[in-house]
Formats: structure tokens, C-alpha cells, sequence
């Protein structure tokens, strides 16, 4: 059977690791702010059948595209698509790649303030100034940020330069690390006083806020963002995959899995700022202070005044750069696997994508704007790579590929005619939250929104897309002549 060298030695280390590749920080410091910012109860129901309708069918769609032609992101738009859309894949290549970069930082960052609490550095009272502080000393400390950044792409790396089953052994310790180092930490926070009112912002049951369309434009982007569908590591993923491993029960189990692991997010952080804070408003300025303030500011304060406060600190950031990792691993995996196609074999192309890695996620650790930047502009052009899945999925015939792809003999679960149709719909989906953030963008910043040179900016965007935009289609044919023809697809395969 030519399904290449590389395979998943089991169902269940191939849906830890794709459930590490969708729960990451963003699960833990994102979510329970865009709730909360959202109508609670109301966001929840949006955001899940978001899950359902834009997610899962984007989820399905890699897996069979990578399944089939038993390549990467750019062999695999060439094989599926055709060769004229292989710059689709170097393009999602490429934005997995520039996220790497900085993530392998944030990663770092969580691992600094686990060695924190470790130390004891959380184990006398610290108001939010005193946080603060911490947190401006390191990161203005380009030595220590480097040197996390650099440890944490080294351990990332140590497990991809193992393979395929290096992934699969490390996720199924780290998964089940991470759900149980969040179950603790959140009977912990929903034992406080006070915990209810953090479960009454969270479960808010106004249920007439579902006909706000910002509700679910926003529960559509935590979800697009939050999953990872559409952005490629699942094609890569799918690569690996046996002939008669499941593609749509495992696709619902890690888009199911993402929710869960948010939800269980929400049930630490939400109980633990509203029971911690002084007052209503600490604890809104704590849920409107970014992602990174809400982490290691606002929480890494809440934490001393709790009993055996340096614990639950250190279980919880333990949690969240055992999340990063996890996500980390893909990211990687996705330059791995393009090289490897290439012709690279993995210990060259792993140590090429580490340690390119590491130099260019400098910039990143050393200057916190510009990784705010990366952040900003390659969020965006991750939606961009679900676009072009989407497309590609169209252009290689839908019907097709949930007949023949899906719906095969062997499936356990078979999917209806929803795929197809929501698949369809996703350029609209698209249209209406793209535009929508773009507006949104404007009206954040009206004086600058144009700036090509300003952190936060649609000015930016355009400009770093138009530039990586214009180095992908001039290298379309170059790369799609150097990407091996496909080893054969685990559909023709005869038993």
C-alpha cells in the first residue's frame, strides 16, 4: 500500500494531537474575554453552532484533501487543486510559518511566569501595579525573552525531529495533562466566594442578544480562530493518516474537544476574576485588558490572594505553555513536511525549520510591538488560508469529494448534505466577517486605520499581504515542479 513512511500508530494519538493543535493559549486568554464582551450564554450557543457550520466541515475538508494526496500543503493544492493553485499552499505555508515565529515567543512567555510561580514569586499578595511591573521588566529584557524563545522552539523541535510519532506520544501525555490541570484549577476558582457571579457573566441566559449580528460575527471568528480549520496543519496531518482512519467522527471529536477545553478555560478564569476582584470594575478592567494583560497581569495578581495561591499559579500557567506547545508542534510540522516533499529528509528539514525559526522569531521576543504586529496581520491571513482550502475543495469537485472521500465504505460517520453546503457557503462567510472586521478595524483606528507602518492598522495588512501575496505566485511553478510527485492516495488502495 503506498501510503508513504510516516504514519498514526493510533486513532487516539492522532485526535490528541489534533486537539492540541486547536486548543492553544488563545482557548485560555482569549475566550473567556470575548464572552464576556459578548453576552455570555447568548455568545456560547453562537459560538457553537459556528463550530458546527464553519469549523468541522473545514476540518473534514483538510483531512480528506491531505489523505488523498499524501503530501503537504503545496503538493497537496497542486495534486487537488492543480498546479496553478499550488501557491495557495506555499501561502498557507508561509502564514503558518510567520506565526511560528512569534508563537514559539508567547510560549516562552508562559513558560517564564510557570518558572515564576515555581519560585515562589506569587506567593506573597501583589497588587495589579506590582504585576505589572514583572511583566514590563521581561519583556523588556530581550535576553530573557530570547532565551525562552529559544528554549521553547528547542523542546518543539526535539519532539518534531522524532516524527510523526514523537507527536502522537508527547500529545497523548500533554492533552490529558492539560484537561486535568484545568479541571483542578477550575474546582479551585468555582470553590471561591463569589465564583457564581463570574458563572452568571459566563452562562448569561439573555438569549435575546442572538439577534445582535455582532454576536455571531464575533462567535465566528472565535471559532475560526480558536480551531485552526482551514489553516493547513491539518492537511499536513491527514498526510499521515491509514486508509481506514476516520475522518468525520474525529473531525466532530477535536472541533467538539476545542469547545470543551475553552469552556473549562472559561470556568477558571471567569470564577477567579469576578470571586478575586475588589470590585465590578477591577474585574472589567481585568477582562478588557488584552490577552496578555488578563494573563500575566490581572490573574498573576488574583492568584497571590488565593491559598496556596502559587500552585494554582503554577498549574495554570503550566497549563497554558503546555497549550502553546501543543499548537506549536503543527505550526512546525507544517514547514517539516513541505521541506521533507522537497526532498529533505525530516532531521535536515526539522533542524532548518527550527532553528529558522528561532533566528526569525527574534525580532519578535526582543520588541513586543512587533510581535503585537505579526499577531495582527497573520491572525487575518489565516481566515485567508481557510478561503483558499475552501476554494480548492470547490475546484476539485465537492460532490466528488464527499461521495468518493468522505462517505467511503469504511467510515464510521458519514457526512450529510450539510458538508457540501456549508463548504459552499464559506466565501460568503467569509465576505461578511472579513468585512466586518476591516470595519471594525477603521473604527478602532480612524486616524492611522491606513498606516502601512503602524502596529495595529488595515494599512499593514495590506501591505505585508501584498508582499507575500506577490512572492507566492512568482514562485508558483518553481516550487510546484520541486514537490515530489504524490507517493499515491489511501483511496486507491487495494486490500
Amino acid at each position: 500500500m503506498a501510503q508513504g513512511t510516516e504514519q498514526w500508530k493510533s486513532r487516539w494519538g492522532f485526535i490528541a494531537a489534533g486537539l492540541g493543535m486547536a486548543i492553544g493559549t488563545g482557548n485560555i486568554w482569549r475566550f473567556p474575554r470575548v464572552v464576556a464582551a459578548n453576552g455570555g450564554g447568548p455568545f456560547i450557543i453562537a459560538w457553537t453552532i459556528a463550530v458546527f457550520v464553519w469549523a468541522i466541515p473545514l476540518l473534514i475538508g483538510e483531512l480528506v484533501m491531505g489523505r488523498k494526496t499524501k503530501l503537504g500543503n503545496i503538493g497537496a493544492f497542486r495534486d487537488f487543486a492543480g498546479k496553478k493553485f499550488a501557491w495557495m499552499g506555499t501561502w498557507q505555508v508561509a502564514v503558518c510559518l510567520l506565526i511560528m515565529f512569534y508563537y514559539s515567543v508567547v510560549m516562552g512567555w508562559c513558560m517564564k511566569y510557570f518558572t515564576l510561580a515555581v519560585s515562589g514569586a506569587f506567593a506573597k499578595p501583589l497588587d495589579t501595579e506590582a504585576t505589572k511591573q514583572i511583566w514590563a521588566t521581561f519583556t523588556t529584557t530581550p535576553l530573557q525573552t530570547i532565551l525562552f524563545h529559544f528554549i521553547s522552539m528547542a523542546i518543539a523541535g526535539y519532539i518534531i525531529y522524532n516524527g510523526v510519532s514523537g507527536i502522537e506520544k508527547a500529545s497523548k501525555i500533554m492533552i490529558p495533562a492539560l484537561f486535568g490541570m484545568l479541571i483542578i484549577a477550575a474546582i479551585r476558582a468555582l470553590t471561591l466566594p463569589g465564583a457564581e457571579k463570574g458563572l452568571e457573566f459566563l452562562f448569561n441566559p439573555d438569549f435575546s442578544k442572538l439577534a445582535d449580528p455582532k454576536i455571531w460575527l464575533n462567535a465566528f471568528t472565535q471559532a475560526a480562530w480558536s480551531t485552526g480549520a482551514g489553516w493547513g496543519f491539518m492537511v499536513v496531518y491527514g498526510s499521515y493518516q491509514k486508509r481506514k482512519d476516520e475522518v468525520v467522527g474525529n473531525s466532530f471529536i477535536m472541533g467538539i474537544g476545542d469547545n470543551v477545553g475553552a469552556l473549562m478555560a472559561g470556568l477558571v478564569v471567569m470564577p477567579a476574576v469576578f470571586a478575586l476582584s475588589v470590585s465590578p470594575q477591577m474585574a472589567n478592567d481585568a477582562l478588557s485588558a488584552g490577552n496578555t494583560g488578563l494573563a500575566f497581569v490581572y490573574l498573576a495578581s488574583l492568584f497571590t490572594h488565593l491559598p496556596l495561591g502559587s500552585v494554582i499559579a503554577a498549574i495554570f500557567f503550566l497549563s497554558m505553555t503546555i497549550a502553546a506547545l501543543t499548537s506549536l508542534l503543527p505550526m512546525i510540522e507544517v514547514g517539516v513536511r513541505n521541506f521533507m516533499d522537497a526532498g529533505m529528509d525530516r532531521k535536515k528539514a526539522t533542524l532548518v525549520t527550527a532553528l529558522g525559526g528561532f533566528i526569525l522569531g527574534i525580532p519578535s521576543a526582543a520588541n513586543i510591538n512587533f510581535l503585537d504586529n505579526q499577531d495582527w496581520v497573520w491572525g487575518v491571513g489565516l481566515f485567508v488560508s481557510g478561503l483558499f482550502m475552501a476554494i480548492a475543495l470547490m475546484k476539485h469537485g465537492l460532490d466528488k469529494v464527499h461521495k468518493e472521500y468522505i462517505n467511503t465504505p469504511w467510515a464510521d460517520f458519514k457526512a450529510g448534505k450539510w458538508w457540501p453546503l456549508f463548504i459552499r457557503l464559506f466565501p460568503v462567510l467569509f465576505v461578511f466577517i472579513l468585512g466586518w472586521w476591516v470595519y471594525q478595524s477603521i473604527t478602532w483606528y480612524p486616524d492611522n486605520w491606513w498606516a502601512p507602518f503602524e502596529t495595529f492598522s488595515v494599512g499593514t495588512i495590506i501591505l505585508q499581504f501584498a508582499i507575500l501575496l506577490l512572492a507566492v505566485l512568482l514562485t508558483n511553478n518553481l516550487l510546484a515542479n520541486k514537490i515530489k510527485a504524490s507517493p499515491g492516495s489511501v483511496y486507491d488502495d487495494k486490500e
